[in-house]
């Protein structure tokens, strides 16, 4: 059994960013299938586990190239022996770009060399909430309140003067200050209490039966509905959330949105851990919209770390996200957006919901293709929600 050839230094930056792990979409440290040459997995367990579905491209493209048959199509690729590998590993070095690597001390990356920070995404600006005239859709924008908390924007206005046109332009969109420090104080709260309930577990992939993915990610996870008690006020982060997207529906690209998961609460302990560079949807699993809200009260990156780094598909930049207190944060779920944890050396909290495309949701369903890690919820985005 020979081994499948990576293309070392061949490819470009572009095809790179094209790949990663069939199943949980990780982008690092990747293997390439031995026999069609195309697809790529973070691990043997990962290629077995996808083989049911990967087998019929794996056989026509194999057919295409007339590559010499491997094991037959009705049965998994058996572990290879000892110098003898179906996947062959890629060169971490060359795989893992400048961008990709964090330092030990200060939980920064160094810089890649063919890009640059894109900075209109945390760019806050000082009025009302409204985006001015001179501003670009891409720059962030502070949803400000006077002490009466008179003038903060609505959901409608923020959601069709600043959200829809920053996303349908650059595909992320931070909003600070989105509900005022009192509420985001009271979430912080229900947060805390639920972890310290002991709730929380270890970060799974989607799709991930049995190996291990605490190299990939170091995060303490729990879903929330929004019925539990003790949960009242992240149930009302949850409704505000919604009513932003139900504003947006329809006017985001060509989705429609029809549902969402329940909130992913997740906590990074501050013991240096991260999450590997990696896309949420990269197998058309229904997500489009990924929305996370963040808790972390005087947060500094160059202390604490923790960024969030998005590295946009096709551009020579990237956009660094700190994970400030009572920032909103929208991406889309899809390729376009491969991104990455940076260490975090401070307790660091997250609330994440991701919104589904109706059609694309459907047609993942049919083929069976969601996974275990997505609480899938129905969620009507045609009335506003209840306040509570």
């Amino acid at each position: 059994m020979e081994k499948g050839s990576s293309k070392e230094g061949s490819g470009s930056d572009q095809e790179r960013d094209r790949q990663y792990c069939e199943l949980c979409g990780k982008m690092e440290n990747l293997l390439k299938c031995g026999r069609c040459r195309n697809s790529f997995y973070c691990s043997k367990e990962h290629q077995i586990q996808d083989w049911t579905k990967h087998k019929r491209v794996c056989k026509k493209e194999t057919d295409k190239s007339q590559c010499p048959a491997q094991p037959g199509p009705s049965q998994p690729p058996r572990p290879a022996k000892e110098g003898q590998q179906r996947l062959s590993r890629k060169n971490s070095a060359k795989q893992s770009d400048a961008a990709t690597q964090s330092t030990s001390q200060t939980g920064h990356s160094n810089p890649p060399s063919d890009g640059e920070r894109m900075k209109d995404f945390i760019t806050s600006t000082t009025g009302s909430g409204a985006v001015e005239d001179n501003k670009q859709a891409g720059d962030g924008i502070t949803n400000n309140t006077k002490p009466n908390g008179q003038t903060r924007s609505p959901p409608q206005r923020l959601a069709m003067e600043y959200i829809v046109p920053c996303m349908n332009k650059h595909g992320i969109c931070v909003v600070d200050n989105f509900l005022g420090e009192e509420t985001s104080l009271n979430i912080l709260e229900d947060v805390k209490a639920l972890y310290q309930s002991g709730k929380f577990t270890d970060g799974q992939l989607v799709s991930q039966k049995s190996d291990s993915s605490k190299d990939i990610r170091g995060d303490k996870i729990t879903w929330i509905e929004g019925r539990e008690s003790g949960c009242e006020k992240i149930a009302f982060l949850m409704s505000r959330m919604d009513d932003l997207v139900r504003h947006c529906n329809g006017k985001l690209g060509n989705y429609k949105i029809n549902g969402r998961t329940k909130a992913m609460v997740a906590c990074y302990p501050g013991n240096g851990t991260g999450y590997v560079r990696h896309v949420d949807n990269p197998n058309g699993d229904g997500r489009c919209v990924t929305c996370i809200y963040y808790l972390n009260k005087d947060w500094d990156a160059k202390e604490h770390g923790g960024l969030l780094r998005i590295f946009p598909e096709g551009k020579a930049q990237f956009a660094d996200i700190e994970p400030k207190f009572d920032r909103l944060l929208f991406f889309w779920s899809d390729r376009r957006n491969p991104h990455e944890v940076q260490p975090a050396y401070a307790t660091r909290y997250a609330i994440t919901v991701w919104y589904f495309d109706a059609d694309e949701r459907a047609r993942a369903k049919e083929k069976y293709l969601t996974g275990a890690g997505e609480k899938g919820v129905k969620v009507e985005l045609n009335k506003p929600s209840e306040p509570s």
